[in-house]
């Protein structure tokens, strides 16, 4: 489903320049729990910006469901996101003035936007156990239900993949083992490709492929 050929990424920044990612080739395969794992710096959050989309790799060839992501162009990429990926970020970055019904269609305002979307969201808010908060503020809720929130929001679209950038990072340890099962669940009700950049060492046994990264190179 998803494969790197040689992909580097080189960042430069006035006469420096810094070395990402150093010739990755990687096969990710349909329906797998892939643990992305390694130090601060590694180039794992690089890595995943690449498959998601949101980054162009300097070097080399990315391949998702045999389409070539470096030939897309701007709007076609976007397409592409929006369509194909949900994401899940450590800080959550959902707008928090803003209900959190509002904020799991988000992302449906880029393509279609039908009132089926509601229907939708309000079963995925069941899914991740918030039916409640349905018209909640966001600013009301405590991390884990923010984190909640943004994995209903990654599903909204019914993505193949979903990528997720450190989803525990910035809670404690009982409410991350309550995503890291909840994630577990949903990859397999789902049966989306579940891709996640982690520390936590729960994560990395629960996944059904640990890959290994340290200064830009796989180990």
């Amino acid at each position: 489903m998803i494969r790197l050929i040689g992909v580097s990424k080189k960042f430069v920044s006035g006469k420096s320049a810094n070395l990402a990612l150093d010739n990755i080739n990687l096969e990710i395969k349909e329906g797998e729990f892939v643990a992305l794992v390694g130090p601060s710096g590694s180039g794992k959050s690089t890595l995943l910006h690449l498959i998601g989309g949101l980054d162009t790799p300097t070097q080399g060839e990315i391949f998702v469901n045999n389409k070539n992501l470096n030939q897309l162009n701007d709007n076609e990429l976007s397409e592409y996101r929006n369509q194909n990926v949900g994401f899940i970020f450590q800080e959550f970055h959902l707008e928090t003035a803003s209900s959190t019904i509002e904020n799991i269609l988000t992302p449906t305002f880029f393509n279609h936007h039908s009132p089926q979307d509601k229907e939708r969201a309000t079963k995925l808010l069941k899914e991740v156990e918030l039916p409640e908060k349905i018209y909640a503020s966001v600013n009301t809720l405590s991390g884990g239900q923010k984190q909640r929130v943004a994995i209903a929001r990654a599903l909204i679209n019914n993505p193949t993949i979903i990528i997720a950038d450190e989803p525990t990072g910035n809670l404690d340890l009982k409410t991350g083992e309550k995503i890291l099962k909840l994630l577990k669940k949903l990859h397999k009700e789902h049966g989306v490709t579940l891709i996640i950049a982690t520390h936590d060492e729960k994560i990395a046994k629960a996944a059904d492929k640990i890959i290994k990264i340290a200064d830009g190179k796989l180990c």
